[in-house]
């Protein structure tokens, strides 16, 4: 019999891996589904985010200085206790904020709620972005509880005022104790967190604390040698109207029916001179509210009427950059629009300003009628989305004790953290360079 062909041993070669290829195919479909094996679950990847545990708080040991340097400056009305379980440096209730301390004072207070922020007792769990620890060689950071912007505004009504003289003696005296402190000689001080929001506060001994972690309004009255957005860290003002907390209207574009809103004093230094200058152009203009005023209490009962029932907040330059009036438009919903050519905004490496605000520079906002009519020409679902948006950002600008998850001081604590890692380098860089640093 004659041998079978090339061809016909490669058709009986096809048909059999046919065969097999179609009775395994039935036999996975009919089968139960098997466990799966650690190498699968491996591969089954989540997002880095969620895989990743939260990071724990900033360890921050606080320098204990006598009352005098901070809360010996509140009013003597000030001596209820704050609601948790916190006390000052030494031992005694730590006092809440004083109602009548309010205008300047209150814009400033930074301080007062870093300071608080770290009385609580406890790891905080995942809400705090920093805790107290009481052995410096556990700290990560040095908090100097020193109320410079409050000294500023007590001692002495003017920057001519010959009382300003106790402010100058008290920056003296803390300056004295961190010299004398090992972990200041450490670092130069690097990794000192010393608020200074007010734009005058610490004005005698700035130049002393130049490597330190500075927390500031904006950089207006800073040199760059002093103060940078590398090292230190902007922190809103504390707004002085009440946040607006039921402003859920079923139509929020026409419960507004201001179309542009501002109040507040008019003459000014430096960038403010705009303010001047814009109220010739949109004063009586339909629609706009452009008022003068000081921030008395019946003027804040004003502004926050106005804001809440304005489209938009007009925040132009004050005598520095920044002021209160764009945080006090920002807790009121009210969209800002700002005109600052210099203005350096708080958190903005988390949170993206231009979602919820309106920016013109100085000369299109000097163009006749130019700022209205974009304003008239934004569409309402434009308006609500910008609305919705800031509503959902107010939270990071509350200040409050005890402070919750993701309020301003937190934000504040986190933004300092954030700074850490190049406080390092600057630290382990400068202990071994036998040379000027040529950075």
């Amino acid at each position: 019999m004659a041998a079978p062909s090339i061809r016909t041993v490669a058709s009986v070669f096809g048909l059999l891996l046919l065969v097999f290829a179609l009775s395994s195919t039935v036999i996975y479909l009919v089968s139960p589904p098997a466990a799966a094996s650690p190498s699968s679950i491996l591969l089954n990847l989540r997002p880095f985010a969620a895989r990743c545990p939260p990071a724990p708080p900033l360890r921050v040991f606080m320098y204990d200085l006598p009352a005098r340097f901070h809360v010996a400056m509140m009013s003597t009305n000030s001596a209820a206790p704050a609601p948790a379980n916190g006390s000052d440096a030494e031992g005694q209730p730590f006092p809440a904020w004083p109602p009548s301390a309010g205008g300047i004072r209150r814009q400033h207070s930074v301080e007062y709620w870093m300071m608080a922020s770290l009385q609580l007792q406890g790891g905080g769990g995942g809400s705090r972005e920093a805790v107290r620890v009481r052995d410096p060689e556990a700290a990560e950071a040095f908090f100097v509880p020193f109320f410079s912007s409050l000294s500023f505004n007590v001692h002495g009504r003017n920057m001519t005022d010959p009382n300003t003289e106790d402010d100058r003696l008290l920056q003296v005296e803390l300056m004295d104790i961190l010299w004398k402190s090992k972990y200041w000689q450490r670092s130069a001080g690097r990794d000192h967190v010393i608020p200074m929001h007010h734009p005058n506060a610490f004005r005698f001994l700035r130049d002393m604390v130049n490597a330190s972690v500075l927390i500031v309004s904006d950089f207006g009255r800073y040199t760059k040698e002093l103060a940078s957005l590398k090292k230190d860290v902007v922190a809103p003002y504390v707004h002085v109207v009440d946040s607006f907390l039921n402003d859920d209207p079923s139509d929020p574009f026409e419960a507004r029916p201001t179309l542009l809103f501002f109040r507040g004093r008019t003459v000014r230094k430096d960038e403010g001179k705009i303010r001047a200058k814009l109220a010739k152009i949109l004063k009586d203009k339909d629609s706009v509210r452009f008022e003068d005023s000081l921030a008395t209490g019946d003027g804040i009962k004003t502004s926050t009427e106005g804001m809440r029932s304005s489209k938009f907040c007009l925040h132009p330059a004050g005598d520095t950059p920044s002021s209160c009036r764009l945080f006090d438009a920002i807790v009121s919903h009210c969209v800002p629009v700002i005109i600052s050519s210099r203005i350096e905004l708080p958190f903005e490496d988390e949170i993206d300003y231009s979602d919820f605000s309106l920016f013109f520079s100085v000369e299109e906002a000097l163009r006749p009628d130019y700022l209205l009519n974009q304003l008239r020409q934004m569409p309402k679902e434009k308006w609500v989305e910008m609305w919705s948006k800031l509503k959902n950002v107010s939270s990071h600008y509350e200040f409050q004790y005890p402070p919750r998850k993701g309020d301003a001081v937190n934000m504040i604590w986190r933004q300092v953290k954030h700074k850490i890692p190049a406080v390092n380098l600057a630290i382990h860089r400068n202990r071994r360079l036998k040379i000027p640093d040529w950075w």
